[in-house]
This record gives structure tokens, C-alpha cells and sequence, in this order.
């Protein structure tokens, strides 16, 4: 979904030829992965950020295409709503010292992009929910002016028969609405890990990251607040998956295969059937034809694109044309600060690892790994998690005990750089004993000053500039 397309109507024609396309692409890609057509190459992995741009009076500031232009750079590109942009690093295998380069990347081209957002008397802030962000702004006067995203919006709506999307969400505080387009899902921005795996293992690290979003959402957690209230400690969950909210076919259109969710099982016998579930179970929404031979999977992954699981399997190619699979780990907000988003995936890769290569130590039934992930979404480190043993515990003390031992492995065993596994692990562990993560800190500073979100905004900016970690920032 990140290309741009060249059109927002479509004709009837058009969603048969796609869905012929898609059919035999679909096919394809089964029988190459039945073949061993894709590559081997891997670990790999690159992040996506996406960030807001607010103004002096910690408003969202409807102002990214002059950003973009003072930035100017092609790691940065247009998001949902005029107020947001969202940053890419480059490829890095993942072994040495790459904590550190991926570190050393994002914090150049943050500053980077700190300077340009200076220069326009607005600041970037990677949080996953503004909480300053009022719903009358979400609105279609401010969407980015890109094809892609109107005919997104119109085809979601198409899906839904044109009703208002609901929004209704409870937690601390409970808040429900009706809203006429996808904007909604401009208020939510993450952190999204990509991850390229070898072929042969995909299936194992695919469920290998379901297992770990519970314990990453919950130590991550950092967007309590939305349009005033308090809601889950990821409330991004939630509203990420009602702003898009369109189901698959006729009755399923209300069942349990939503566009954005946390999947319908693990992968059984390999990443395909999650293809076939996206071909038998999704409507199309934008049958955008290309002229491509097959083997670029260009109907694939665009109808892949418009499909939003938490952990989403992705195609790409290889420097040589060999095409890859990657797992797309959506379930992290922004921010923080750009260590404790480092240390994110830190802890991400090594708990893939580990739970990849020991899956029998590790397993949970599908419904167990899926609850534990809503209870981690809504209570973060205080969530009552089930573990491999069939023991409940709160999800802090099973980080202390037993995930962060089992991330430190799995680092070790991709060979990354002691003193990396130490700093970002060491993050982790910080966040885990005091409690203190990215959510608390907010409702820590409303708990003092109520109802003043511009004045936590400020704050929240003023020590994500310092680059410490959550867990030792002041109140």
C-alpha cells in the first residue's frame, strides 16, 4: 500500500480482471513456495516510523507535503492525514553490530528531519496517539492528496454500505462515536519492524511473532488517551482495528476475519494459506491492474496491502530478483524515544528467535496467544497473561523471569554484539522492574495536572529530545 496509484474508481471490469490476476498469482506463489523459488537470505530486517508534526500549541499541524519538500529526502514520504509522516531505514542483515546501525540511521535521520520541522516552526513526535488530536479533525479536509488514500477511504466505505464507522471502546474511561470516513486510523501511528526470514522457516517465525506481540504491545504500550479519555494502555489497538472496520464476504462480513485483527490461527503447514485466506475470505478494494508478468505478484501483494493483521506476511525481492518473505510486526507504537524503540525490537527479534527455533517450549493455542495479546493491548505490564505452563501471571513478572532470558538467547544466537544485547535488553528490563513504560508515564502526568494534555505533550517532547528511555524520565 505504500505505492501510489493512478486512479480512485473502478469499473466492474476492472475488480474481474484483478480478481482473475489475484487468482492465478495466488496459485503462483503456492506452487513456488511448494518449489523453493524464494530465498534463503536472512535474518534482514528495516524499520517504518510513522510520526505527527504538531505546532506551537501542541496541535496537529496539516503541513506535510512543505515538510516533506524541506526535508527532502526519499526515506520520507506522505502518510494517512496531512499531519503525519512516516520514515524507512534502509535493509540491515541482522547480526553484529546491527542494533547499533539501525540506531545510528534513525537517529540521523530524525535529526534530520528535527532540523527541516524547525525550519517550518512545528516539531515532529512520535507517540502513538496524540493525545492533543481532536476527532473534528479527522476529517477528509485533511487527508494527504493521493489516490491511494482516497480510494481507500471510498472502497472501505463501499464495503460497509456506506454506514458510519463505530467507534465504541472501554477501558479506564468508555468512549463511543460515529464517524463518516477512514481518518479515524490517521490517529494511530506505530513503529512497524519488517523481518525477512528464509523460506523453509517463514511458517515458524510467522507464529513465533503472534507469540511475542502480547509481551511486545504490553511493554510498548504508550497511547492511553484518545479525544480526551482514558482508554487501554495501547488504545491504538482498538481503534486501529474499528477505523478500517470491513470484513470478508456476506456472513463473514461480521464474523471473525476482520481487515485488522490478530489473525484467524497460527500458519500450519506454511505462509500460503495465508494468501489463499486472503483470496477466499477478503472482498477487493482497489483493483488496480498492472501490466507485470506473475512473478512479480503485484495483484498479490497490492490485495495483501489493503489486509492490516497485526503480524502480516509480506513478499519482496532480493537485490537479485528472488523473491523473499518478510513478516511485518505492526503491533508497536511510536515512541517513546528512539532507544526505547530500538530496544522494541531488540527484544522482538530475540524472542522470534528463540521461540522460532524451541516452538514446543514455547507454544500456546492460538485463542491463548490472542487473548494474552488484547490483555497486554489494554492492561500492559499489569495484564493477567496465560504462559506455556497454563499458568496465569502478570505480564512484568513474565518478562522479569522468563522473556527477557529467552530474548538475551535468542540475540546471542543470531550472533548480534554483546554490548547492543546488554544497552537495549538492559531498556527492557528497566521498563519491566519499574513499571514505568510509555502509557504509565502519561497517565502518570494527567493523574497531576488533569485534563492538561497539551502541557503532557510538551513534556513528553522536551524528554523524547533528551533520547533517554521512558523508564527514567521525571514527572
Amino acid at each position: 500500500m505504500g505505492q501510489e496509484i493512478g486512479k480512485t474508481h473502478f469499473s466492474d471490469a476492472e475488480f474481474g480482471v484483478f480478481r482473475h490476476k489475484l487468482e492465478d498469482e495466488t496459485r503462483l506463489f503456492t506452487r513456488w513456495i511448494r518449489d523453493g523459488r524464494f530465498s534463503s537470505r536472512g535474518p534482514v530486517t528495516g524499520f517504518e516510523l510513522e510520526a505527527w508534526l504538531v505546532d506551537s500549541a501542541m496541535e496537529p499541524a496539516p503541513l506535510n507535503r512543505e515538510f516533506l519538500a524541506a526535508l527532502n529526502n526519499p526515506l520520507a514520504s506522505p502518510e494517512l492525514a496531512l499531519f503525519n509522516v512516516e520514515f524507512n531505514t534502509q535493509p540491515q542483515s541482522l547480526t553484529g553490530p546491527a542494533l547499533s546501525l539501525l540506531y545510528g540511521e534513525l537517529a540521523g535521520l530524525w535529526a534530520e528531519a528535527t532540523a527541516a520541522a524547525d525550519r517550518l516552526g512545528v516539531q515532529l513526535a512520535a507517540i502513538g496517539i496524540l493525545p492533543t488530536v481532536r476527532e473534528a479533525v479527522l476529517n477528509l479536509s485533511h487527508i494527504s492528496p493521493m489516490n491511494r488514500y482516497h480510494a481507500l477511504n471510498e472502497q472501505i466505505l463501499a464495503a460497509r454500505g456506506y454506514q458510519p464507522l463505530h467507534l465504541k471502546i472501554s477501558g479506564h474511561e468508555h468512549l463511543e462515536s460515529r464517524h463518516q470516513d477512514v481518518m479515524l486510523e490517521a490517529a494511530t501511528t506505530s513503529f512497524q519492524i519488517h523481518l525477512q526470514v528464509p523460506w523453509e522457516k517463514a511458517r515458524d517465525y510467522f507464529n513465533a511473532a503472534l507469540l511475542a506481540s502480547a509481551p511486545l504491545v504490553g511493554v510498548a504500550a504508550n497511547s492511553p488517551f484518545l479525544f480526551g479519555r482514558d482508554l487501554w494502555a495501547e488504545t491504538r489497538i482498538p481503534l486501529f482495528e474499528q477505523a478500517a472496520e470491513a470484513g470478508g464476504y456476506q456472513e463473514a462480513a461480521h464474523g471473525p476475519l476482520r481487515r485488522v485483527s490478530f489473525g484467524s490461527d497460527y500458519a500450519k503447514s506454511g505462509l500460503a494459506e495465508l494468501f489463499e485466506e486472503n483470496l477466499q475470505h477478503f472482498p477487493i478494494l482497489l483493483p488496480l491492474v498492472a501490466d507485470t508478468a506473475p512473478e512479480r505478484f503485484a495483484h498479490l501483494r497490492l490485495h495483501n496491502g489493503t489486509i492490516w493483521r497485526w503480524n502480516r506476511p509480506l513478499i519482496g525481492f532480493d537485490p537479485d530478483r528472488t523473491p523473499h518473505l518478510r513478516i511485518e510486526h505492526r503491533v508497536i507504537p511510536a515512541g517513546p524515544s528512539l532507544v526505547d524503540m530500538i530496544a522494541n525490537a531488540a527484544l522482538f527479534f530475540g524472542l522470534t528467535e528463540t521461540f522460532a527455533q524451541e516452538p514446543w517450549a514455547w507454544w500456546l493455542p492460538f485463542p491463548t496467544a490472542r487473548d494474552n495479546f488484547y490483555q497486554a493491548a489494554r492492561h500492559g505490564l499489569h495484564a493477567p497473561v496465560i504462559d506455556p505452563e497454563g499458568e496465569k501471571q502478570r505480564l512484568g513478572v513474565w518478562l522479569l523471569n522468563r522473556l527477557l532470558p529467552a530474548a538475551e538467547a535468542g540475540l546471542r544466537r543470531l550472533a548480534l554484539a554483546e554490548a547492543d544485547i546488554v544497552r537495549y535488553l538492559g531498556v527492557i528490563e528497566g521498563r519491566a522492574a519499574s513499571g514505568l513504560i510509555g502509557s504509565e508515564w502519561q497517565r502518570r502526568f494527567i493523574a497531576r495536572h488533569p485534563g492538561d494534555f497539551s502541557a503532557l505533550l510538551g513534556e513528553y517532547l522536551s524528554h523524547q529530545r533528551t533520547g533517554e528511555p521512558v523508564h527514567r524520565w521525571p514527572l
